[in-house]
């Protein structure tokens, strides 16, 4: 496989200077983090975060586990934070800016691959797991836990209505995205996984899902 070429889609003036603040602020609540304890110290060998704005995951990582940790994040912002939570840590890390849709490594080069909260808002999901699959080694690895589209009906009514909007405010955040099924339909085999909503939030929002796939 060859890495793809791909021109994000313009940015305007909240998503560069808000989006970030809202990230930082929302997503390292109790239940978010919670969450991300379940997932994120089973990374292990050469690692590769997708999304890894902020270093919100930083402090769940068992260094003694990773050989090489490498990032990915779009937003100018967040980087330099990610940098300093894995300086904090005594991780000697390579984080770049850029897409899930182009990710900007070779090859086979990952172990272990995390995304978590992340491919809501890319703008091609499909593309990002093609490249997923490209930059894992085989018998890889993808830890993933996301919000998504829900089961229940009267939630996806939810969903679905205020998704336009929401998107808008959350930097591209879709609400009604599935999630292991988009791993098996990309040739993944979901394990070790769960689901269900998050206590304490509001259902269209709090359908999570999270385990680890592999090709």
């Amino acid at each position: 496989m060859t890495q793809q070429q791909w021109q994000p889609r313009p940015v305007g003036w909240w998503e560069r200077h808000m989006v970030p603040r809202l990230i930082s602020c929302a997503c390292s609540q109790g239940q978010f983090m919670k969450a991300r304890s379940r997932i994120v110290p089973c990374a292990s060998g050469d690692v590769l975060e997708l999304g890894c704005g902020g270093g919100i995951n930083m402090e769940f990582y068992d260094p003694a586990r990773i050989k090489s940790f490498s990032g990915i994040d779009p937003s100018p912002a967040l980087l330099e934070q990610s940098r300093s939570a894995a300086q904090a840590l005594g991780i000697s890390a390579n984080i770049l800016g850029g897409v899930g849709e182009a990710m900007p490594f070779d090859d086979d080069s990952f172990d272990t691959l995390v995304c978590t909260f992340t491919l809501c808002s890319v703008d091609a999901q499909q593309q990002v797991l093609s490249e997923m699959c490209r930059v894992l080694r085989p018998g890889g690895q993808v830890l993933f836990l996301e919000h998504g589209s829900a089961p229940d009906a009267n939630v996806q009514k939810w969903q679905r209505r205020i998704e336009p909007v929401w998107k808008r405010i959350g930097g591209n955040c879709h609400l009604t995205r599935p999630i292991s099924a988009a791993y098996q339909n990309a040739g993944f085999t979901v394990s070790h996984g769960d689901k269900g909503y998050m206590p304490k939030t509001p259902k269209p929002f709090g359908w999570l899902e999270w385990g680890e796939a592999r090709m």
